[in-house]
């Protein structure tokens, strides 16, 4: 497995057999992350030519388009009520804006759009409460999750926002820098409100890992090992140097850690004071996996741990003394999967938390949606909203286009003056009326874009 993982590795870098090729669409919160991720592939040597621009309005997309894209919804809309996964949930529209949601101002108008006499009621009160956006990448989970937290402090309530997909775009949604990994005040044009907003950083719970399977006993065992003539226990022993597996940790183990962290930290005395604490989370897979990792940590590295404190100097130690002692190793990790079953533990208490679907109005977002809402059931995640971003009203005109063309060549520009992203050929993928899904649709789009 190993040598094939390697033949993949090497094969993602070869220049001459293999290209990446971004996808993103005209508005600034999705040009900066592209050119963050362009900086990484770079970073990795990873051979980075093209970018399709993707959703383009073209000067002829008009009343046409609205028509078609009217009629054409409206079967997703149809398929969410009948979806038996998702038929119970409480539907909430949020309707096509004709300007990119970024900022708070934009941000406060979207929420009272979208979240008025939603969580009204809910608000009386003091308690906690704790809320998760999730759903298929690109449908606008962050401009929710954002606007929930806009609104939530707009109503007096303390409220944090933390960022824990790796994409980390609520600062570009807040149009605000809020790394450092602790709660940063949100500067409001509207004048002050109660929030806040952070990222977790997944190269520092990474760390944590790696100090955690620190493999300093496993050097000092080695040697006393080695001094009791028991030197083939100690050759044994230099395979379970912890610390490498964790060097590369599987994809979403990083993040569970930050998260875990994210529910400590505002445990403190000194966040006490947040009422509504919100989560934009990474898109659906990652979300899922999130969820399952403390049995991972515990039925995998937490063997390998204790396997370790069988065998460990400690281990030595006490035989000789006749003291049990603990080795550091195993109580760190045991603290790490205690802080990430309170994270799970708190995911799924009705009373405290609620976990929001985002999607869109097309087949392939809901039918996301029915298998997301119910793999949370099945894992007893409080579930009982989804949103339905993108709602084009029925009152839309050519009007709406017409703004949305004029923010877009903004969105445009800003891409041609990324030192990064100028360098790439860009290729425009047109604003579709219908969905594109099925191969006659996918070969008219493909003509369209490929050519």
């Amino acid at each position: 497995m190993q040598h094939r993982i390697q033949l993949v590795k090497n094969l993602f870098r070869n220049k001459e057999t293999t290209e990446f090729v971004i996808a993103t669409i005209p508005t600034y919160m999705a040009v900066d992350e592209s050119a963050r991720l362009l900086q990484q592939l770079h970073k990795d040597n990873i051979n980075c030519k093209r970018i399709v621009v993707n959703q383009v309005v073209g000067e002829k997309t008009g009343e046409t388009y609205v028509r078609m894209k009217l009629k054409d919804q409206q079967q997703s809309l149809a398929f969410l009520r009948e979806d038996p996964a998702l038929s119970q949930l409480t539907k909430i529209e949020a309707p096509v804006i004709d300007l990119e949601v970024r900022g708070v101002p934009a941000l406060s108008y979207f929420g009272n759009l979208v979240w008025s006499d939603v969580y009204d009621s809910m608000n009386a009160g003091a308690d906690r409460k704790f809320f998760l956006m999730g759903g298929k990448g690109g449908v606008g989970k962050t401009s929710c999750a954002a606007s929930l937290a806009v609104k939530f402090a707009s109503d007096g309530y303390p409220t944090l926002i933390v960022s824990t997909d790796p994409a980390h775009s609520v600062s570009d949604s807040l149009d605000q820098g809020i790394g450092g990994g602790k709660p940063m005040p949100v500067i409001s044009p509207l004048g002050d409100i109660p929030l806040y907003a952070m990222e977790t950083d997944p190269e520092q719970a990474r760390a944590e890992l790696r100090q955690a399977m620190s493999d300093e006993n496993s050097k000092k065992l080695n040697e006393v090992l080695d001094a009791l003539g028991m030197g083939t226990v100690a050759d044994q022993l230099k395979d379970l140097q912890l610390g490498d597996l964790l060097d590369t940790p599987p994809p979403g183990v990083d993040e569970a850690v930050a998260i875990s962290k994210v529910v400590q930290l505002v445990k403190n005395p000194q966040y006490s004071h947040f009422k509504r604490i919100i989560f934009d989370t990474a898109p659906t897979g990652h979300t899922l996996r999130l969820l399952t990792l403390p049995e991972f940590l515990d039925n995998t590295i937490g063997k390998l741990v204790r396997l370790r404190q069988k065998l460990s100097l400690n281990a030595v130690k006490s035989f000789f003394t006749g003291k049990e002692e603990k080795d550091p190793a195993v109580e760190k990790l045991d603290e790490l999967k205690g802080r990430m079953a309170e994270a799970r533990d708190l995911f799924r208490n009705k009373n405290s938390t609620e976990f929001v679907i985002v999607t869109i109005p097309t087949m392939m977002a809901v039918s996301e949606s029915s298998r997301l809402a119910a793999a949370l059931k099945d894992d007893n995640i409080p579930v009982n909203k989804i949103v339905v971003n993108q709602v084009l009203q029925d009152n839309a005109t050519e009007k709406l286009l017409a703004t949305r063309r004029a923010d877009q060549q903004r969105a445009l520009s800003h891409m041609r003056e990324d030192p990064g992203l100028k360098e790439l050929q860009v290729i425009q993928g047109p604003l579709i009326d219908l969905e594109v899904r099925g191969v006659p649709a996918l070969m008219y789009y493909g003509s369209q874009v490929w050519k």
